[in-house]
């Protein structure tokens, strides 16, 4: 498709909800004892992929376009789902699944699409079948499908993990939930936080002190209500491009800021972004933010901020193009592993827009300010790459091609839309 250009963005969007929230609620609800309710999920098709999977495990869920009703089983309510289950292109949705399904007492097959398939699933697997599960790969891989024969015996565990991931994180809490006795986690560096914050919000006990997480399972969880911020992971393309391009000003409502996920904001305001936070309201964790044309320049991001923006280093990689100096991106190996890997991704597709950018083997090198130009690109498939290539086209003066947009759609499928909003000066709902 051809993507939309721009003189400038000025307006005020209400962004999708978060992505990681809406995963988890439908888990919690689903996993918890009792009626709860979710309200501003995220109706992209991977949280649809979770919320399919456990209406295929006996759970009840109805979605009336405004809330969403989970009546809850829990973790001993779960049933055998009669064929195996479909999780699309959510890698969030399978690993954690995996996690759950390690401590029920049947066969579950899991299994996605050519993308997902492709995706390494072992630094999940080993850490659950040293708790008692067995976890087979195809063909005895670590790729999808992924069959899973739980236990009602779970055993705790000490894992020291090799990787910061969220994803592995969550999927040995929640097969520590229901193990016999103390789980105990060391993270390699602490990572998003959501199933920590989520497992207390629900009635659960988890205890965290630095980056080390205790539980102790079995336990028992309660319904709740839960309203989902927006995903900081949505507004950072347009806080993005609120701060690259000229004459802009862009107002976004109700973003989330758990302080686990805004190292987006501090990288942009390390570069120089005129960025401002008000309207804060700590009980949700979320703010509106301002974001306006700004003077920005080249800075080093590694260490212990990359969890806190794994997810938001291709579009940090296409602001870099228009900093004054280089932009050094390091300890950024976990984008290999994403829907795509994320490093080539991102530095193939702005080089043939004209970006003077370079990989390394965990992270990229990107010289600024440089005058990007039309051409062909791809998303590969990969929904953060073909919204960063969208923000990369208004750049330019000379049309860029799309191919694969419909990747979009799996966790923002009104962005093309809400583009041309911004780009006419108009506002979202």
């Amino acid at each position: 498709m051809k993507l939309v250009k721009a003189t400038h963005l000025n307006g005020t969007i209400a962004v999708p909800a978060d992505k990681s929230i809406s995963h988890r609620s439908i888990m919690f609800g689903a996993l918890a004892k009792g009626k709860t309710t979710v309200r501003n999920f995220l109706r992209g098709e991977d949280c649809y992929s979770t919320l399919h999977a456990f209406q295929q495990l006996g759970v009840p869920i109805h979605d009336d376009g405004e809330t969403i009703t989970i009546e809850g089983q829990g973790f001993d309510g779960l049933k055998a789902a009669t064929a195996a289950i479909d999780i699309g292109n959510s890698g969030t949705t399978i690993r954690l699944m995996m996690g759950i399904l390690a401590g029920q007492s049947f066969e579950t097959t899991l299994y996605g699409d050519a993308s997902l398939n492709r995706r390494p699933m072992n630094r999940v697997m080993l850490p659950l079948r040293e708790m008692g599960a067995q976890l087979k790969g195809d063909q005895e891989t670590e790729y999808p499908p992924i069959t899973v024969s739980g236990t009602g015996s779970l055993h705790p565990i000490t894992y020291q993990m090799p990787v910061a991931s969220a994803q592995v994180k969550s999927a040995i809490i929640f097969a520590a939930l229901q193990a016999q006795g103390t789980s105990t986690i060391v993270e390699k560096e602490v990572s998003r936080n959501h199933t920590e914050d989520m497992i207390r919000q629900f009635g659960g006990t988890i205890t965290t002190e630095g980056k080390t997480i205790t539980v102790t399972g079995p336990q028992t969880l309660h319904g709740q209500e839960v309203i989902v911020p927006g995903d900081i992971s949505s507004a950072a393309f347009f806080l993005t491009a609120g701060a690259m391009m000229p004459d802009s000003k862009i107002t976004l409502t109700n973003v989330g800021i758990n302080p686990t996920r805004t190292g987006i904001i501090d990288v942009l305001e390390e570069m120089g972004a005129d960025l401002t936070l008000r309207e804060q309201d700590n009980q949700n964790q979320s703010a509106t933010i301002d974001i306006r044309s700004s003077s920005l320049k080249g800075v080093t991001i590694a260490g212990d901020i990359i969890p806190r923006l794994i997810d938001e280093l291709p579009i940090i990689a296409l602001l870099a193009t228009q900093a004054e100096g280089t932009t050094i991106i390091k300890d950024a190996e976990e984008l290999k592993v994403k829907e795509t890997n994320r490093i080539d991704a991102t530095a193939e597709e702005l080089q043939q827009l004209g970006a003077d950018i370079t990989p390394t083997a965990d992270g990229l090198i990107i010289h600024g300010p440089t005058k990007l130009h039309g051409g062909q690109v791809s998303s590969r498939g990969d929904h953060r790459i073909g919204m960063m290539l969208q923000i990369a086209a208004l750049l330019t003066d000379e049309d860029v091609e799309l191919a694969r947009a419909e990747a979009v759609a799996v966790s923002y499928p009104d962005f093309f839309d809400d583009v041309r909003t911004l780009a006419q000066g108009g506002e979202t709902k």
